[in-house]
């Protein structure tokens, strides 16, 4: 059988151009947030963001994420200049592109591994017995071992260290 090479998109997923943040322009309380950030996403690639602190990384997530505006520049999600959307718009964007591993976790401990990492398919509307196929529990667990070196109890994220939740899909 031959494969046929999927066409590569035209765009990146991601692209900032001179991203800045002013916060508290014009007063004595002014800070210079972030200061003419160019970066480059393509599809497919895994990308960390990291520096120290006060360096501006959670300015740049809070923009990527569409949960802030920048003073100046450009921010293209998939092609999209997200300047032009309004509040709606940009919740869909949000909903249907965009997803955060925040520091803290957010696991929810009522919830099996599996039906945390599901959880955000349902807000696209996605049937139960499609996030159940797309986070199958087998893949979890191998993910998991293979990742973090140990078995996880399926249905307590909360009993698991917090080395294990760091690394959960």
């Amino acid at each position: 059988m031959n494969a046929v090479p999927r066409a590569r998109p035209a765009h990146p997923v991601i692209e900032t151009r001179v991203l800045s943040k002013v916060y508290s322009a014009g007063t004595e309380a002014e800070v210079a947030a972030l200061k003419g950030v160019d970066l480059k996403i393509e599809h497919g690639e895994f990308v960390a963001i990291m520096g120290p602190s006060g360096s501006g990384k959670s300015t740049l997530m809070n923009l990527i994420g569409c949960l802030d505006t920048p003073t100046s520049g450009t921010y293209l999600c998939d092609g999209v200049d997200v300047a032009t959307l309004d509040a709606e718009e940009r919740a869909v964007l949000r909903r249907d592109k965009i997803g955060f591993v925040f520091q803290g976790f957010n696991l929810l401990s009522r919830m099996s591994a599996q039906d945390n990492v599901a959880m955000p398919l349902s807000y696209a509307r996605v049937p139960p017995a499609e996030r159940k196929r797309r986070a199958p529990r087998k893949r979890l667990r191998r993910w998991v071992w293979a990742n973090a070196c140990s078995i996880v109890p399926a249905n307590s994220p909360a009993a698991s260290s917090s080395a294990w939740r760091s690394r959960a899909p």
